[in-house]
């Protein structure tokens, strides 16, 4: 589907929610009831949502995880926790603000949420670094995640960076090893961990939050080793050719559950997560609440070599 195409479409919908809105806040005196004709539109709607989505190319959905509207982590902080209290700081730099983490419950049960933040204005998105996490971030994570080992709470992580931020500063403080020991640590950690992409999952910046004994991912995210645009400068100097990156890097949802790198698809309101965020949130809620239900009954030996096991069987591939 082209993307001329799909603005036409987008265009569309919006005119027709537009039409519905105009009808349902029209005078009631002297005029006819507008329900059948609201009903109508509203169809109309959802059938071009769904004929929109069918069509949706590997990087149009690449751009659908990078929407501005979507929800972020501090938008499902909002509306999934309660009682949630944020803890701050590495111990040693500082504290990013790419990168929540604190203690909160979801329904009854109490968890450690750590979260990738990428923000919504200008300002919020350069302090978050546009949610390219420094080393200080994932140092932070981990001092967070083993308080929750320690006290036997589950760990919940939602995945969304264009990629770890690959400055001289960063390195300079140790960005590559910070991930590394994120990733070391995380395999042995002796409590339940829940891993969800919900936007874009880029390369060692998803890894170093990514390891754990349930992944999932939303309906329209994606998860890859490098951006479509990344693959694009590498192998053709420029960035046109990044849907042909998108395409031949398996990077959609249902490639990942093909390949078995993702255990399941979240599925997304019509219209993608920020057509409705609230929806969105009550959808992964109850997906986190059945998740936390399901560990309660294996015990930490048989965790840590499910999750072993998980990550041994991960690839496939042909030998000639």
């Amino acid at each position: 589907m082209s993307e001329k195409t799909v603005a036409e479409l987008e265009n569309l919908i919006l005119e027709i929610e537009h039409q519905i809105e105009d009808l349902q806040s029209a005078p009631t005196n002297g005029r006819l009831d507008k329900s059948t004709e609201i009903q109508h539109l509203k169809e109309r709607r959802d059938s071009l949502q769904m004929k929109l989505c069918s069509k949706l190319t590997p990087y149009d959905i690449v751009k659908i995880a990078r929407h501005p509207l979507r929800p972020l982590s501090a938008d499902y902080v909002n509306m999934m926790l309660t009682d949630f209290i944020e803890l701050h700081g590495d111990k040693r730099f500082g504290d990013d603000k790419a990168m929540i983490c604190g203690l909160g419950r979801i329904g009854k049960e109490r968890v450690l949420f750590i979260g990738q933040q990428k923000g919504k204005s200008t300002k919020e998105r350069i302090a978050c670094n546009f949610g390219m996490p420094n080393p200080e971030g994932y140092r932070k994570a981990l001092q967070k995640m083993k308080l929750a080992e320690k006290f036997h709470l589950p760990i919940v992580t939602l995945i969304d960076t264009p990629g770890a931020n690959p400055d001289i500063g960063a390195e300079e403080r140790g960005q590559a090893q910070a991930i590394a020991e994120n990733i070391y640590e995380m395999c042995r950690l002796k409590t339940p961990i829940i891993n969800i992409v919900i936007g874009e999952g880029g390369s060692g910046g998803a890894l170093g939050i990514g390891i754990g004994d349930k992944f999932a991912i939303l309906e329209y995210a994606y998860y890859s080793v490098i951006s479509p645009e990344g693959c694009a400068a590498i192998l053709w100097k420029n960035a046109e050719n990044a849907p042909i990156s998108a395409k031949s890097l398996k990077l959609t949802a249902k490639d990942l559950l093909n390949f078995g790198v993702v255990d399941e698809i979240i599925s997304e309101p019509l219209g993608a997560a920020h057509k409705n965020p609230k929806t969105m949130a009550d959808i992964l809620k109850a997906q986190i609440s059945k998740y936390l239900a399901e560990f309660k009954n294996i015990s930490i030996d048989d965790l840590l070599a499910n999750r072993y096991a998980r990550y041994r069987k991960i690839g496939k591939y042909l030998e000639t």
